[in-house]
């Protein structure tokens, strides 16, 4: 996001803590080139809202987020913390913040209790989950949905939405306990891949496409306001609702020299996720415009060839700008 919001000629300020990993794509592609960049916690009221004030932004992407669903049940109070009170922070710091136009806060399409009918979720359906990450979501567009109270008795002109995208993929993503970055890491050391849940069934997508809505969501938002400012699902065609196991068997057949997985029982940990999870993404074409341009499979590829490439001395900025301008022309009518 940031170096497409580099690209489009925008005044880039990023509020974060370091680099969650090591290599990071922040470090490897040189980020903070061309972008002011703050160290800091979005648990830290004060300073968030004085990063805001600085930066005399009109838009505000807010990603911070404890992001993991395992990692949510190691360190609830922490993702509780950080993924509500610090969506809390931000809010906050933009209804004291007279120059800011509009937000997008993107929590996650974890954010809705399940259905006892695997049906695809709307933005109207119950919020909930059954592991802390995925009620911190939950919560977390709550305290938007009230912050808009908020807003208006602060008589502020920001208008705020919320996205929800669906399983993001993409080449950079060194993260761990993720399905493609521990597959990807697995087959580079050659070894086999370790998968938790095989069966269970997601709705992949390169990360462009939804980032290219919240992109387009906040257009609206500074163009149209109000009728705007609701909640948002950004997720892939039906066909790309696949279960984990057919993203592996994909990536390792690309990847070849023996790249292979195994099915992992967790070691009897019993950390609940649901078997199943899509996303109806009807509105946001409707009344948006924007649907995903990235097939799946070539989007499974372009992860391979990605960090292929960056093994064999590519520069990694320059990939992640080629991945962009592939987007752009893809989605030309």
């Amino acid at each position: 996001m940031s170096l497409w919001l580099q690209r489009l000629g925008a005044d880039v300020t990023g509020y974060s803590l370091a680099p969650p990993s090591q290599p990071n794509l922040f470090e490897t592609a040189d980020v903070a080139r061309g972008m002011r960049s703050i160290s800091g916690d979005v648990r830290d009221a004060s300073r968030v809202a004085a990063a805001l004030s600085d930066a005399r932004s009109s838009v505000v992407f807010h990603l911070a987020a404890q992001s993991l669903v395992r990692t949510s049940y190691l360190e609830p109070l922490a993702t509780y913390e950080t993924n509500v009170i610090g969506t809390g922070n931000v809010l906050q710091a933009i209804a004291g913040d007279a120059g800011v136009r509009a937000a997008v806060m993107v929590t996650s399409d974890k954010c809705y209790a399940p259905a006892p009918d695997a049906r695809r979720h709307r933005e109207d359906d119950a919020l909930g989950g059954n592991s802390p990450y995925a009620a911190s979501k939950a919560a977390a567009e709550l305290v938007t949905s009230g912050y808009r109270g908020v807003l208006a008795a602060a008589a502020s002109v920001a208008v705020v939405a919320t996205a929800r995208a669906g399983n993001v993929i993409g080449g950079g993503d060194w993260a761990r306990d993720r399905l493609v970055p521990d597959v990807i890491s697995a087959f580079i050391a050659r070894k086999p891949a370790r998968v938790r849940n095989p069966k269970a069934v997601r709705p992949w997508q390169h990360v462009l496409d939804p980032l290219e809505g919240y992109l387009t969501l906040a257009e609206r938002l500074c163009e149209e306001g109000a009728p705007f400012a609701e909640a948002w699902n950004f997720g892939p065609a039906e066909d790309h609702e696949r279960p984990v196991g057919a993203l592996a068997d994909f990536l390792a057949e690309r990847w070849g020299d023996g790249a292979s997985w195994q099915h992992s029982d967790d070691g009897g940990t019993g950390l609940r996720e649901e078997p199943e999870l899509r996303l109806d993404s009807s509105k946001a074409a409707q009344r948006l415009g924007w649907r995903a341009h990235i097939p799946l499979e070539p989007a499974l590829g372009s992860v391979v060839e990605w960090h292929k490439s960056q093994r064999a001395g590519a520069n990694p900025r320059d990939l992640v700008e080629a991945d962009i301008e592939r987007l752009r022309v893809a989605a030309v009518p």
